[in-house]
């Protein structure tokens, strides 16, 4: 595939088929990960795979935004101590890295034939908790995995001519 054909086949996937995820998929989806933009090469990011059913449910009752049955959960955590590195804009560039390795793994899931959806919708203190995880260190964003009972179909998408300003706000680019 193409990388736009993968950028515009990429679906938010909640359900999924009773399919184990090779091991092997699952670290090429976190190597993807790592190789995402940082700020000043910072690289804020902790990931905690989880492949095991039995915390992936208990996983699901602390998170309203986790639909389906996934095989396996990346969650996506911030070093609160790596990010202060980059003084007072630490915070928000450590949420836009997450942000774009969150994406390459979900660009790298759908290659591989895998869907994803992120999730936001979680109880970040409880996760922390059931997890052990540290407290310099702050769960941001989860991806859930794992082969796709069906692909959605792609929603409609705003056309380049009226996202696109050209030298200044308002001045659209002819085709």
């Amino acid at each position: 595939m193409d990388l736009m054909n993968i950028i515009k086949g990429r679906r938010s996937v909640r359900s999924f088929l009773d399919k184990e995820v090779s091991r092997e998929h699952l670290i090429t989806i976190l190597e993807a990960g790592i190789w995402a933009p940082s700020g000043s090469n910072i690289q804020p990011w902790e990931f905690i795979l989880i492949d095991d059913a039995t915390l992936i449910k208990k996983i699901k009752l602390l998170s309203p935004g986790l639909y389906g049955f996934p095989k396996a959960l990346v969650i996506l955590c911030v070093n609160k101590k790596k990010s202060e590195k980059a003084g007072r804009q630490g915070e928000s560039l450590a949420v836009m890295d997450i942000s774009m390795a969150a994406q390459n793994m979900m660009l790298m899931a759908y290659s591989l034939g895998l869907g994803s959806c992120p999730i936001a919708s979680f109880n970040k203190l409880g996760l922390k908790h059931l997890l052990n995880i540290s407290e310099e260190v702050d769960p941001v964003l989860m991806i859930s995995l794992g082969y796709p009972s069906e692909w959605p179909s792609p929603p409609a998408r705003r056309p380049l001519e009226e996202v696109v300003h050209l030298n200044g706000y308002g001045k659209h680019p002819g085709r």
